[in-house]
C-alpha cells in the first residue's frame, strides 16, 4: 500500500502547485465531504492528479487560501466524476475549472449500465477499486492511511478513464452532446432556497392540521439552527422520524416530551428545553402554514392531468414514448436526452402554434441544450399535433 501524506499548510500547497503546474495534460480532481455527519457541504479533502506530477492530497480547513493551486491548474481541463456534486465545495475554496470532463455524465450519455466511479473505472480500464470508505466521515482527523489510499485512487486513474470515454464518445458521435452537457454543469448555479424548506421533513405527510404543521415548522427550524451552530448533520441530532413522533404524540409537558421513547437522537434530551420551546412556539403561532405547500410553479402530478388538463395529458402521453424511443435509439437514459420535468412543462403549456421551431424555443427557455432540442423538438411537435387529431381526443370530441 502506498504511503500518502496530506498537505496541511500554505508552504506545502505552494510546492504542490508548482509541481502540478509543471505536469502534463489534464488534471483529475475529486472532493471528499462529510455528508451525513456535518451540516456544511465543505470539502474535507481535495485530491489532485496530473501526469508528470503525481497525486496530491490537500486538507482544506487549515490551508484556507487555495489561490496558488487555482493559478497552477485553473486554466487546464479538469476531469471530475459527478462534477455537480463537487463543484460547489470547490467553488467555496476559489477552485473552478475553465473547462471540464465529467466521467459519470459521459458514461450516462454512452449508455453504460453502471455509472459509479468504481464501476466506470472497472468497465473502462479493468481495474477494481475498493469503495469501502465512500460513506466515511472525512472530517475525522487524523485520516487513516487506508482512507488516504482510497482517496488517491479516486483520481489516479481518472485521466485514463477520460481518454477511454472520450474515444467512445467519438465513436458514437456524441462528442458535441458531451461538450454541451459539461458546459451546462459548469454554468449551472445553485437553486434559490426553498420557500418552505421545513416541508422536506420526512414523514410530514402523516401530520394533520395547520396547528400541528406550525409545530413541525418550529421544531424543524430549531433543529436546523442548532445543527448549523454545531456543524452537525440535522438528522444526527434528532432524526426526522423522532420530530414527527413528537408532533403526533402532542405532549402537554416538557417531562412528557422527555419521556417519549420515540423521541430519539443524540440531542433529544440534552437539548430538551430547545425542543419544548419550539413546540410551544408552534402552538402559539398566529401565522399558521397552509395544509399544503404553496403551489409556486410546481406542476400537478401527471396522474391528475386527465381531470385537470386533459389536453396536456393527451400531449404528454403522445410525446413521452417518442422521446423514450429516441433515447433508446441513441443508447442513453431518457432523462439524459430530455428530463421528464422539461417534457411535462412544455406539454402543460405548449406554444400557441406548435412546430419544431416553437417547441425548440420553449425547450430552450426551460434550459434544454441545443443537442437535446435537435434530437427531440421535431418528434415532440409531431406528437403534440397528433394528440389533438386522434379519434376520441379532447379536440375531436369538442368539434
Amino acid at each position: 500500500m502506498a504511503d500518502y501524506t496530506v498537505i496541511t499548510d500554505a508552504h506545502g500547497l505552494g510546492v504542490a502547485a508548482a509541481l502540478l503546474a509543471g505536469g502534463e495534460g489534464l488534471v483529475a480532481v475529486d472532493v471528499e465531504r462529510a455528508s451525513g455527519f456535518r451540516y456544511s457541504q465543505r470539502a474535507y479533502l481535495i485530491q489532485v492528479f496530473r501526469r508528470g506530477a503525481g497525486v496530491f492530497l490537500f486538507d482544506p480547513p487549515p490551508i484556507g487560501d487555495f489561490g496558488p493551486l487555482q493559478t497552477a491548474i485553473g486554466g487546464e481541463e479538469w476531469v471530475l466524476h459527478a462534477a455537480s456534486q463537487d463543484l460547489p465545495s470547490l467553488r467555496e475554496l476559489g477552485l473552478e475549472p475553465r473547462v471540464m470532463f465529467d466521467t459519470e455524465l459521459a458514461a450516462r450519455l454512452l449508455g453504460h449500465a453502471r455509472v459509479g466511479l468504481g464501476a466506470v473505472v472497472e468497465d473502462t480500464l479493468g481495474i477494481a477499486l475498493a469503495k469501502a470508505h465512500s460513506a466515511a466521515d472525512w472530517s475525522t482527523r487524523p485520516l487513516p492511511q487506508s482512507w488516504l489510499e482510497y482517496a488517491a485512487l479516486d483520481v489516479l486513474h481518472l485521466v485514463d478513464v477520460r481518454d477511454v470515454l472520450h474515444g467512445e464518445l467519438e465513436e458514437q458521435g456524441k462528442t458535441e452532446f458531451a461538450a454541451q452537457e459539461f458546459a451546462a454543469v459548469l454554468e449551472r448555479r445553485p437553486k434559490a432556497p426553498r420557500e418552505e424548506p421545513w416541508r422536506r421533513l420526512s414523514g410530514l405527510h402523516t401530520v394533520r392540521g395547520r396547528r400541528s404543521l406550525a409545530v413541525a415548522r418550529e421544531l424543524w427550524t430549531a433543529r436546523e439552527e442548532y445543527a448549523q451552530e454545531q456543524d452537525v448533520a440535522p438528522g444526527r441530532l434528532v432524526p426526522d422520524r423522532a420530530l414527527v413522533a413528537a408532533i403526533m404524540a402532542d405532549p402537554q409537558t416538557k417531562q412528557a416530551l422527555a419521556g417519549l421513547k420515540e423521541f430519539t437522537g443524540r440531542a433529544s434530551r440534552s437539548q430538551i428545553d430547545r425542543w419544548w420551546s419550539a413546540i410551544q412556539a408552534g402552538r402559539a403561532a398566529t401565522e399558521l402554514p397552509t395544509d399544503r405547500a404553496r403551489g409556486g410553479d410546481t406542476l400537478p402530478p401527471p396522474r391528475a392531468w386527465a381531470d385537470r388538463n386533459p389536453e396536456a395529458d393527451a400531449r404528454l402521453k403522445a410525446a413521452r414514448p417518442v422521446v423514450e424511443a429516441r433515447a433508446d435509439d441513441l443508447g442513453m437514459p431518457t432523462e439524459n436526452l430530455l428530463t421528464p420535468e422539461l417534457l411535462r412543462r412544455v406539454a402543460w403549456s405548449p406554444p400557441e402554434d406548435v412546430s419544431p421551431e416553437t417547441i425548440g424555443e420553449a425547450l430552450r427557455d426551460l434550459g434544454a441544450r441545443e443537442w437535446q432540442i435537435e434530437q427531440t423538438a421535431q418528434g415532440i411537435a409531431d406528437a403534440f399535433v397528433t394528440s389533438v387529431q386522434e379519434p376520441g381526443s379532447v379536440a375531436e370530441v369538442a368539434s
